[in-house]
């Protein structure tokens, strides 16, 4: 036992939890993993997917070595080249590309499958060597874009409550989130407010196992949020309980907006949400005597045409109700905002101004890009209308490069696959987006084979051809360095010594955090509430329907409990667990269309269609379908996801994508398909 060493680190993963963990290492092999019992959020616990961590990083389809794409585009086939060969081919193409094309042909495209902000999307890793080279920016809005700009809109940030003081609250509305799937850290602290007297309600398309453990669970339309936000307003001021201090002192536009309230009456609502209309008033008479109340909403609310309206008005609850003035009130979407570090991605060496391209609109802003680089994202099996951009992928004139663990349906058409590091095997500096801690994560072991950090690799591809800005070639603990350098006062005290020796530290917030007690970010300081006919924008798929589309099922596609986003879809056991493709039919929907319990059926419109078995569920109301998101198209029957059916269109703020806002059909398919 004596050669065992305890190594701290953090779980990488798109969850707003970012576990502290330790790394047991014997011999110079990680031998146990397990969450760390001192970090005050996450204590200790891991969630199924993550427990399997190490036994992921040794799987044997894990990707060891450079290779060179050697079959078709598409076919999986390559042969294993040197790192100097793999370095010199990229930057003979590179060079290429630019001096015929210019900079702007190159698309850096990152995604979330690390929230590092060494090696992952967070710090924007390598954009400065792509600003050396003039390459297009990328827009990362795949997440939480729409969410984002609609508080800001409101509140100057998107920052909100500190999850910790749910313990605080009487009233809690988890509002279109899955917490004991995506984040299930957070129920500890709504169980310790349970135990002081506080009522649950779940709000959401789909009754989950959340939902299941709520007290109450309301099922809403998907895309009517804010119309339920502005109905249980209604009943608030019926009451007579909103808070004129308050509104008077910290909002502005509360006349408007109290008169858009009063347009949306309860009976109103109910006909919008499908919500009873005694549910709404019940609901609506307890937010009004509730104080505090404390509102969970997640990213899968805002994945619609109207998503970015409908975190603006679920944001504007706490100020009319006044809770933004108590600990264990206000809203909880993402705590990002409240993170201060200093992010350099030097923009100064671009030689001149270049265009963004928007990560879900891959499929077509792809025609004039002629290098496509992809690092922590797998394209292929979760971003829309998937059929394009299998089409485009397939260009013999896109120069594509994969940084990447494992052999996803995005590296079958690479050129160029450059083998990448796990957590457990270089340094990183994370903050979780479900809590107020920095967390270091220390390399625990060596990489397998000739597996490469990002960092690493850009630095190596930035010497190979040349470069000599000296910023391009900072180490990883000199970048850290810079992170903890923006001088904030959330900051004071955070140094790298400290976090490399403790694992993690909360940031200089108070406990308890009530952030707009006293007023907002804002240029004047106050919360700005929408205007007149701004605080309910309906889902395309609404739209769609009234206007007499032939596909009358709106499609949600949640996250699946074992795994996260597409990571872990290649995991054996995992698979396991999660069975075939499910899609969750409604029993007057699936009577209606003659679909019998477990049958394969198409999921199907204009964009395309993946395969799924029916599970007849009261689980989803009559006129939604739910499929869990995750699915590698190539590992699926028929050889696609649900992305094969979400359509390539923007959210109303943010240009957040509409993952929850398709209308489909479900039809049987013959035996053997």
């Amino acid at each position: 036992m004596s050669g065992e060493l305890r190594v701290l680190g953090a779980c990488p993963l798109d969850c707003p939890d970012t576990c502290s963990w330790v790394v047991t290492v014997d011999g110079g092999k990680a031998v146990k993993l397990r969450g760390n019992p001192d970090q005050p959020y996450t204590r200790g616990a891991l969630c199924v997917k993550v427990n399997r961590y190490l036994e992921h990083t040794q799987a044997p389809d894990r990707i060891l070595y450079p290779m060179r794409r050697v079959g078709p585009k598409g076919s999986g086939r390559f042969e294993r080249i040197t790192w100097d060969e793999a370095l010199e081919e990229i930057a003979t193409r590179l060079r290429a590309i630019v001096d015929e094309h210019g900079g702007e042909a190159i698309w850096p495209y990152l995604g979330t499958g690390t929230l590092g902000y060494l090696q992952g999307c967070e710090g924007v890793a390598g954009r400065r060597f792509w600003n050396v080279l003039g390459a297009s920016k990328h827009w990362l809005n795949i997440c939480s874009a729409a969410g984002n700009s609609g508080l800001f809109r409101a509140n100057g940030t998107a920052g909100g409550m500190d999850p910790e003081n749910f313990a605080l609250s009487k009233l809690i509305l988890l509002w279109g989130t899955n917490t004991l799937t995506s984040g299930h850290h957070l129920w500890k602290f709504i169980q310790d407010a349970r135990a002081a007297g506080a009522h649950v309600v779940a709000i959401d398309p789909i009754r989950t196992r959340t939902a299941d453990q709520a007290d109450e669970y309301l099922p809403i339309r998907p895309g009517t949020d804010a119309a339920l936000a502005l109905g249980l307003l209604n009943v608030v001021l019926a009451e007579g309980a909103q808070d004129e201090e308050y509104l008077a002192a910290h909002t502005e536009g509360w006349a408007e907006f109290r008169e858009e309230i009063l347009a949306h009456p309860v009976e109103k609502v109910s006909e919008i949400t499908g919500i009873p209309a005694a549910d709404i008033h019940r609901l609506g008479t307890r937010l009004a005597h509730t104080r505090p109340t404390a509102i969970r909403a997640t990213m899968g609310i805002q994945r619609h045409a109207g998503g970015g309206t409908a975190m603006r008005t679920i944001g504007a609850i706490p100020a009319v109700t006044g809770d933004w003035r108590h600990p264990g009130g206000g809203v909880a979407y993402s705590t990002s905002g409240h993170v201060r570090l200093a992010i350099d991605t030097r923009d100064d060496l671009l030689a001149k101004p270049v265009r963004t391209l928007v990560m879900t609109k891959l499929a077509s802003q792809l025609d004039d890009v002629k290098c496509l680089w992809v690092y922590a994202a797998n394209p292929l099996g979760s971003t829309p209308d998937a059929n394009t951009i299998r089409r485009q992928l397939a260009r013999e004139d896109l120069f594509t490069v994969v940084m990447e663990q494992f052999p996803t349906d995005t590296v079958d058409y690479a050129d160029i696959v450059l083998p990448a590091t796990m957590q457990t095997e270089h340094h990183d500096l994370h903050a979780g987006y479900g809590h107020l801690y920095l967390l270091w994560n220390e390399a625990a072991v060596e990489p397998p084979g000739e597996c490469l950090s990002t960092t690493e690799t850009f630095r190596r591809l930035a010497r190979h051809m040349g470069l000599t800005e000296p910023s391009l070639y900072d180490s990883d603990l000199e970048l850290a360095e810079q992170l903890l350098s923006s001088g904030h006062p959330s900051l004071e005290g955070v140094t790298l010594d400290r976090l490399r020796k403790e694992g993690w530290v909360r940031m200089n917030y108070p406990k308890p955090f009530a952030p707009f007690a006293d007023g907002f970010p804002t240029r004047s300081g106050r919360m700005r509430f929408p205007r007149a006919g701004q605080a309910y924008t309906p889902s395309h798929a609404t739209l769609a329907a009234a206007e007499g589309s032939p596909y009358k099922l709106t499609l949600i596609t949640p996250a699946a409990h074992t795994s996260l986003n597409t990571t872990f879809g290649n995991n054996a056991e995992l698979r396991r667990r999660a069975k075939d493709p499910v899609v969750l039919v409604n029993p007057a929907d699936a009577a209606a269309r003659g679909l019998a319990d477990g049958q394969r059926v198409r999921v199907h419109n204009d964009g395309g269609e993946f395969l799924a078995d029916v599970e007849i569920s009261d689980r989803v109301a009559a006129g939604v379908v739910a499929s869990p998101k995750g699915r590698w198209p190539k590992l699926s029957p028929g050889g696609s996801n649900a992305n094969a059916v979400v359509a390539e269109r923007d959210a109303d703020m943010g240009m957040g994508p509409g993952f929850h806002d398709n209308l489909v059909e479900v039809s049987p398919v013959s035996v053997g398909a």
